[in-house]
């Protein structure tokens, strides 16, 4: 069953159709409603689009074949059919959430066309009435993707799963892409106490200032590390409770509006705080941001460290059991550094020369790695051994068969679960 996602599809089905999704004593024509699902309905137009989505990926197919029609209107029964249920089941979505993905989804459009001036122009409608046109469908989307994780998130092949998979699939299944077995041991960057006694000192100073009479604004434009909020003076917006750091959402709902907090310490450095506005579940603030600098001897005693344990791997020391002693990474250092097989050609272009100059068993020389941008530092790679190219085998690929496996019985469970839903609960098509 075909899902849809793209904002794309929503579109290509209001330029086919026109029509609004309203009941017929709303005005709806009745010859426009195709189907009922609960309370919902599936016009024709809304085939129409998906059709033409289909015709525009497969275009040898016809645009009148009744059987392509069928399996359309089938799919869009059974998204209704998944989004009642979750309504049903009190499965809710935040009008945060749907602007987030509603945005998102523009922006990939943009990147298809250009611009939004293009999409309006393509559309015939401005930005505004597309937002406002197709919020209800997103908000569907979100829905019926949140009763998919709940019901679903959980499923996984087990071994019996894996091998009778790959007992009936294994002569169809893909040739595995060339990857390597790649680990490593990470080293943060610590900055020293007199970096952090800076910082402290210079975000109170700020304080100070700006109790004095200073610009907050001013001020954040000036200093703040934060470069998405210095340009604005520091102005975070509205933010839902539970979704900043705890220690500066704890001082944040403290303050009263316009009233400034004493340094705040976070994971990325020291916050100066200003209240706007709160209310009991969302706060608005401003900060100037202090991050604790680290010095080039800061960075030479983590990359020293590392170059040592390079050493001793190559005078026959075990680097997994290294992994497991100093790696600051707490989740590859339990697995002995393991980042498990990676395709090669997915690899950074930096890293994937260095792994491809590499033999099996030898370690780079400490490189820059962020994966956390609170925590700066470096890191040695392994490379255990490449995989070439090959057909799939469950000794070699277990893991990646494991996944495919997993999907293929998420999707059986998945069309029994509607096969249920659609003796269960009410719909009819209208012809």
């Amino acid at each position: 069953m075909r899902r849809t996602s793209s904002i794309a599809i929503l579109l290509a089905a209001l330029l086919t159709g026109g029509s609004t999704c309203a009941l017929a004593q709303d005005g709806t024509p009745m010859e426009n409603i195709v189907a009922v699902v609960g309370k919902d309905i599936i016009l024709k137009s809304d085939v129409d689009g998906q059709v033409q989505i289909f015709i525009q990926q497969n275009p040898s197919a016809k645009a009148n074949d009744p059987e392509l029609r069928q399996k359309v209107l089938d799919m869009l029964i059974n998204e209704r059919l998944i989004v009642t249920k979750a309504t049903e089941d009190s499965i809710d979505v935040t009008d945060e959430e749907v602007t987030q993905q509603m945005e998102y989804q523009i922006s990939m459009l943009a990147q298809q066309f250009g611009s939004e001036q293009r999409i309006e122009q393509v559309y015939g409608m401005s930005m505004a009435r597309i937002r406002r046109e197709f919020r209800d469908e997103i908000r569907k989307q979100l829905l019926g993707q949140k009763m998919r994780q709940e019901k679903f998130a959980n499923v996984k092949a087990n071994r019996v799963d894996v091998e009778g998979f790959y007992d009936l699939y294994k002569d169809s299944l893909k040739a595995i892409p060339p990857r390597v077995q790649l680990a490593h041991i990470v080293k943060y960057i610590k900055p020293s106490d007199t970096q952090k006694k800076e910082a402290l000192e210079l975000s109170k100073r700020i304080r100070d200032s700006v109790i004095a009479g200073g610009s907050f604004g001013d001020f954040a434009r000036r200093y703040s590390a934060d470069p998405g909020t210095a340009q604005h003076g520091g102005d975070l917006g509205f933010v839902e409770k539970g979704k900043l750091m705890p220690s500066y959402e704890s001082a944040a709902f403290a303050l009263q509006p316009g009233e400034i907090s004493q340094p705040v310490e976070t994971p990325f450095g020291f916050h100066v705080i200003q209240l706007i506005e709160k209310t009991p579940t969302t706060i608005n603030t401003r900060h100037v941001l202090l991050r604790v600098g680290q010095t080039e001897d800061d960075k030479k005693k983590a990359s020293d460290f590392l170059l040592d344990i390079k050493t001793r791997v190559e005078n026959g020391a075990s680097f997994e059991d290294l992994a497991k002693q100093y790696s600051e990474e707490k989740e590859t250092q339990g697995f002995g550094g393991s980042m498990g097989d990676i395709e090669i050609a997915r690899l950074p272009d930096e890293m994937r020369t260095i792994v491809t100059d590499m033999n099996d068993g030898g370690v780079s020389a400490p490189l820059p790695y962020a994966a956390d941008p609170t925590k700066p530092g470096f890191h040695i790679l392994y490379r255990k051994r490449v995989l070439i190219e090959h057909k799939p085998t469950l000794e070699d690929d277990y893991k990646a068969i494991e996944q495919m496996a997993t999907a293929e019985k998420t999707r059986r469970l998945e069309t029994e679960w509607i096969q249920d839903l659609r003796k269960t609960m009410y719909w009819e098509i209208r012809n």
